[in-house]
């Protein structure tokens, strides 16, 4: 059975260094890695999907070097979100979604180029 997009009113993306906010709803981390410096208690995260974030190497390697390998980056990070572990994930984020507002938090500056929005659109 095919799934149903969620509503995108129903999705925000916001840094996890951001004050959490009442209308937040469920804050689900995004990010491999912990943010640095920042307590699990004042981050409030609600979900942290591992299985939604891209692997170590594919993280490692975009990195070296963002601006030449973005293009890249998502089609691998597309690949890796075909993966049965992150179909689940992405059916049982997708459910909160339709249920309420779902903020993806992370450390990412540069929104834009980031995996991030590359999995709101699968989540849309």
């Amino acid at each position: 059975m095919p799934s149903r997009a969620a509503p995108a009113s129903h999705l925000r993306i916001r840094r996890v260094y951001d004050e959490p906010s009442p209308d937040d709803g469920r804050r689900v981390l995004v990010d491999r890695l912990w943010p640095r410096g920042l307590a699990k208690e004042h981050a409030r995260v609600d979900d942290w999907p591992k299985d939604l974030t891209p692997s170590t190497e594919l993280r490692r390697w975009y990195h070296e070097s963002p601006a030449d390998r973005h293009a890249e980056f998502v089609t691998r990070y597309e690949a890796e979100l075909s993966a049965p572990a992150a179909q689940e994930a992405l059916r049982e984020l997708r459910a909160h979604v339709r249920q309420g507002t779902v903020t993806l938090l992370t450390a990412v500056k540069d929104l834009p180029q980031s995996h991030v929005e590359v999995l709101a659109r699968h989540l849309r």
